[in-house]
């Protein structure tokens, strides 16, 4: 079947010829004749499969005709990430280039003041991330009543990003009598829940079992110990015919550590991750694009509905969290029936994480040796040894080595009670001593303690600073009682006793009558 087919006008046939497609991908075939119907629509196809021209294209033929008002654009698309978002403003412009449709792209780490104009002036298509939206919705700057047709995209990122809230408060202020077209890459419980909630009789639509790698990607997976991870990487880097790839860490922090590895041994890499500023993610990205860089270290943030013309390799560092992630993962490769490679390198702590992802994907993955490396095994004590947590017995901790560990620890049982003993022995040889008797001072201390919570803190403070200089008025007074029953000799001025206020050094003054008062008083 051929584009002309579908029901599109001249115009968007133009723009589409000019971008040298003939050919519609299944769920493009399917999903543009529903929705030019004004049918609700719930695609389920996997990435790369087209997805994003199946609603971009016929929304252009619909909203040809009709005009925006100022503060209530006519259709709404929301994404969950500002990459995505971007990704289908450029759709919109490059096919409706023929068509005279405003557009408003609202997205976090940009400033209010051009968004707000721009819906000041009415945009026919409004395309935004869901925190955004309500931002400018909370101020005033929008409205929704007027909105014809409504488009949710990659729902099941929304539903990791934790978005859902923020979509059914949206939603809530939608009008009822709207088209609205609902796509996921997957179909979990929860995305099915909100498509009841969300859709009206939809057409359901699914090219692929959900949550599928393309045939057009091939992988391969490596064992490898954790110390020996970078030492893969470069060697598959170097040996594979590597034209762009993406590069893919669980953790943001580790992204800048194995950006900066690479950089050290040569290579012309960039990184991508969400705790960027919005200026520098879209730099990045478009250097990307435009080959300035080959190879990009990124997270998560750029797995999912991000297209790279002619992306040649995914290379996951990190074996994905989730199995759904790992399909994301690489599906940025082998795009529009073009060939791609995927490689993961694993340890063997991440036994039950590959298994999830072959369950899923319901195949093997091929397994490749790392020349000048160990390769590791997989095993069951390494995955069971994982479950119960790593810090417990560390990698590949055996059974064995748990049950001869157990003498020691009744040894320790055993030397508990001498261990106590000795305390009481001490305590008793402590209670015999006369000097344990007298304590009047130290009883009263704990009700001091108690009484220190009332007290305020100023006074808590001189109480304090205080208490040293009783202390030494007593001993005075003991030492001056002590010499009187010695001796019956009258003591005259301050007797043997220095005050401490005498034994400071002065500083002469410079001027003569202070150096004469001295003498004077010797």
């Amino acid at each position: 079947m051929l584009f002309s087919e579908l029901g599109l006008g001249p115009d968007v046939l133009r723009a589409i010829e000019d971008k040298g497609y003939t050919q519609p991908t299944p769920i493009q075939e399917q999903a543009i004749p529903c929705v030019l119907q004004r049918r609700d629509v719930l695609g389920c196809a996997q990435t790369g499969t087209g997805k994003t021209a199946s609603f971009t294209l016929p929304m252009i033929d619909i909203l040809a005709s009709g005009r925006a008002r100022a503060r209530m654009p006519r259709s709404l698309i929301l994404e969950p990430t500002r990459e995505l978002a971007a990704q289908v403003s450029e759709s919109f412009e490059t096919y409706g280039k023929y068509h005279k449709l405003s557009m408003a792209l609202l997205i976090g780490g940009e400033t209010f003041t051009e968004q707000v104009k721009k819906l000041d002036r009415g945009v026919d298509v409004l395309i935004a991330t869901p925190g955004r939206l309500i931002d400018l919705f909370e101020r005033g700057n929008i409205m929704l009543n007027d909105i014809k047709v409504f488009v949710i995209d990659e729902a099941d990122r929304m539903l990791d990003m934790g978005f859902i809230p923020d979509i059914e408060r949206i939603v809530s202020k939608l009008p009822k009598n709207r088209q609205t077209l609902f796509f996921s890459a997957t179909m979990p419980p929860e995305i099915r829940r909100l498509a009841d909630a969300f859709l009206n009789q939809p057409v359901e639509i699914s090219v692929a079992p959900p949550a599928s790698p393309a045939e057009t990607v091939t992988q391969a997976l490596s064992l490898v110990h954790e110390m020996d991870k970078r030492k893969a990487l470069r060697h598959l880097l170097q040996t594979e015919d590597v034209k762009n790839a993406f590069i893919f860490c669980n953790r943001k922090r580790d992204i800048a550590v194995l950006q900066k590895s690479l950089e050290r041994h040569g290579f012309n890499v960039g990184a991508l991750h969400g705790d960027m500023v919005q200026s520098k993610r879209t730099e990045t990205l478009e250097r990307f694009k435009q080959g300035e860089i080959t190879l990009l270290v990124c997270s998560d943030v750029a797995a999912r509905g991000i297209d790279v013309q002619g992306l040649s390799h995914v290379f996951n560092f990190d074996v994905p969290l989730t199995p759904d992630d790992y399909v994301h993962r690489i599906g940025r490769t082998g795009r529009a029936g073009k060939q791609g490679r995927a490689f993961m390198l694993a340890t063997p702590d991440d036994t039950k994480l590959v298994g999830a992802i072959t369950r899923l994907i319901k195949r093997e993955i091929p397994m490749i040796a790392i020349d000048g490396l160990e390769t590791a095994e997989f095993g069951e004590e390494d995955s069971s040894s994982r479950g119960r947590g790593r810090g417990r017995g560390g990698r590949g901790a055996k059974p064995d080595t748990r049950s001869e560990a157990r003498p020691p620890r009744a040894a320790r049982e055993e030397r508990a009670p001498r261990e106590e003993a000795a305390p009481r022995e001490e305590r008793a040889a402590r209670e015999e001593r006369p000097v344990r008797e007298e304590r009047p001072m130290r009883e009263e201390r704990p009700v001091r303690e108690e009484r220190q919570p009332r007290e305020s803190l100023a006074a808590a403070e001189s109480r304090r600073s205080s208490e040293p200089r009783r202390d030494r008025d007593r001993d005075r007074d003991r030492r001056r009682r002590r010499d009187d029953e010695d001796d019956d000799v009258p003591v005259i001025g301050f007797g043997d006793h220095m005050p401490a206020f005498m034994l400071r050094s002065a500083r002469p003054r410079p001027s003569s009558e202070t150096s004469t008062d001295p003498s004077q008083e010797g």
